[in-house]
């Protein structure tokens, strides 16, 4: 009976070990690790630096190059459980900084209305790592998931990883994102030193605060602004370049600071318009106890600051600083005399978005319509980035004339993709007035507000943006602050494209909020007036005489059919 117990549990423990899929990331035949520099060299492994570079760099600093402090994994599911195993090749903890910081993983869904938040539940450290997310929620709008984002160790090098999920769940990596990263060469601070999980080291929170891919080139007590390294950095294509390495330059007398200081941004500038920011050191946690400490922090900050100010005067553009008062570090944010704990980590990262939001012109408002945000409401018809991604590969072939902003209703009448509403008199009137359709299915401002502050607006002239968004916001927010939203977009709109003239489409009448939509159009007219933009309603055409819709104009109430497009389309064009 014994024998038949165990051969019963073996077989079952087999069955249920058989109903788990595993993915490897490496086995892709697309790139999936995100957050390398250069992922057509690398983009197959978990390292920082190609290998070219281990003939350029210190051998300390190409050993740290192999932690993969940074980088990420990025995939769609709907699995109601989660697995992670990997190995590593170095140990699993330091003594001032835990396992789960140094060697272990950290898991994020993003929502279908692009909430962010943190997967926690079982992990185990052996020869195999792994980690068990069970229960997982699922989307409010359909069956198909979230979106997840893994992050890996920090301090250690990743052999081998496989992500595993039920048999019967939807699973996708996401490839490598186009857009352009912010580059952060620094110490072990940057690198995430002494983080209590890899989702808390700053530049990590950072690249979730704003949902940009953020490249980690920190190494441990090894960043002291080399050449070679700038050099290296030079190669990449940068939203923002930033040197945070005072704290590895104490060695240094302060004319070597000012020389590599002036050395690495000349370089950067070279080939690179990009914004560049230099950082100062935040000081020791014994500054006010220990004299030398104090004297060495502060002779390396104001070495940097005359690099800076000599850099100014001298014409270089596009050049800024981030003083240490602004990074308002706390007293307790250490877990020795220089590494934050994951109470100095966000400070440094509040500080870093403040600053960085500033430089790039991507301001958060208070109000919800005010705050970019992604989503995720349709998959079952579209990808919503996926469709970012193409727009900007769109945009980078051929830059567009004319862009025309909205949701579904948008997105729908070009017939791009899924559905089509109206895609004749797109196709006889829009398209060859040379239209780019950037409307997206089921966006409310918010999302485009994200859309706006990732690209779609940048490197190209346009003569015209026509603006169709809020309708989705209606019922869900005041018409208050849907009117103050599309206000905070279009001064977005009106940075990014300065010479373009820019008209805002009224709400369309919709199916039992006739009324609603009749009372906000008004403020959003004479809002749009005094911003100096152009106010145009079509909504009158798809009415009847008695106020509400005329329903042989629409296919469901909401999104004009082909004969209520060609209608609006004359008065959206004039």
């Amino acid at each position: 009976m014994k024998i038949l117990n165990f051969t019963i549990s073996l077989l079952f423990a087999v069955s249920v070990t058989a109903q788990t899929h595993w993915y490897n990331p490496l086995k892709e035949n697309a790139n999936v690790i995100q957050n390398q520099g250069w992922t057509n060299e690398i983009g197959k492994t978990y390292r920082r630096l190609p290998d070219r570079a281990e003939k350029i760099v210190r051998k300390p600093v190409w050993n740290l190059s192999e932690n993969s402090a940074g980088l990420a994994v990025h995939f769609y599911t709907n699995a109601e459980k989660i697995e992670i195993r990997y190995g590593v090749a170095g140990s699993h903890s330091m003594f001032h900084m835990p396992a789960t910081g140094k060697s272990g993983v950290d898991l994020y869904a993003i929502d279908s209305d692009g909430k962010w938040r943190v997967a926690t539940d079982k992990f185990n450290f052996g020869d195999t790592i792994t980690y068990t997310f069970n229960n997982l929620s699922q989307s409010q709008y359909h069956k198909h998931g979230f979106e997840y984002r893994l992050f890996l160790p920090l301090y250690n090098f990743v052999t081998w990883m496989e992500i595993g999920v039920p048999d019967s769940a939807e699973f996708n990596f996401i490839p490598v994102l186009q857009e352009k990263p912010v580059v952060v060469y620094g110490t072990s601070i940057a690198q995430g030193g002494c983080a209590s999980r890899p989702g808390m080291a700053w530049t990590n929170i950072l690249s979730r605060k704003l949902d940009y891919p953020v490249i980690n080139l920190a190494f441990s007590g090894n960043g002291p602004l080399e050449k070679e390294l700038v050099d290296l950095i030079d190669e990449i294509d940068a939203s923002l370049f930033i040197f945070d390495c005072l704290p590895n330059m104490g060695a240094l007398s302060s004319e070597e600071v000012i020389g590599r200081t002036v050395y690495g941004v000349k370089k950067l500038r070279e080939k690179h318009d990009a914004p560049i920011l230099i950082v100062d050191h935040i000081g020791y946690r014994n500054d006010e106890t220990n004299k030398s400490s104090k004297e060495s922090a502060g002779r390396m900050n104001l070495a940097s600051r005359q690099a800076f100010d000599s850099l100014v005067q001298l014409g270089v553009k596009n050049i800024y600083h981030l003083h240490k008062d602004s990074i308002n570090f706390p007293d307790n944010g250490c877990v020795d005399n220089i590494h934050p704990n994951d109470l100095g980590m966000q400070a440094y990262a509040d500080a870093y978005e403040k600053v960085i939001r500033e430089i790039l012109s991507m301001p958060v408002g208070k109000l919800t319509t005010t705050k970019p945000v992604t989503q995720r409401r349709e998959p079952y018809i579209y990808e919503w980035k996926e469709r970012h991604a193409n727009i900007l590969q769109r945009i980078q072939k051929q830059a567009p004339r004319k862009v025309i902003i909205g949701n579904s209703i948008t997105h729908y009448w070009g017939g791009e993709p899924g559905r089509e509403n109206g895609s004749q008199s797109w196709k006889k009137q829009m398209q060859p007035a040379g239209f780019l359709n950037l409307g997206y299915g089921w966006d409310r401002i918010e999302n485009v507000l994200w859309r706006v502050y990732h690209g779609e607006l940048n490197g190209y002239q346009a003569d015209e943006i026509i603006l169709m968004i809020g309708t989705n916001n209606l019922g869900l927010h005041p018409d208050e602050e849907i009117v103050k939203g599309l206000e905070f977009l279009l001064t977005q709109l009106k940075i990014r494209q300065p010479e373009a003239k820019i008209k805002v489409v009224g709400l369309l009448p919709r199916r039992g909020k006739e009324t609603e939509v009749k009372a906000i159009n008004r403020q959003i007219s004479e809002m749009v007036s005094l911003n100096n933009h152009t106010y145009v309603d079509v909504g009158y055409k798809l009415l009847s005489k008695n106020g509400k819709i005329d329903e042989s104009l629409f296919s469901d109430g909401l999104h004009p059919n082909e004969k209520g497009y060609s209608l609006m389309v004359s008065d959206i064009m004039r």
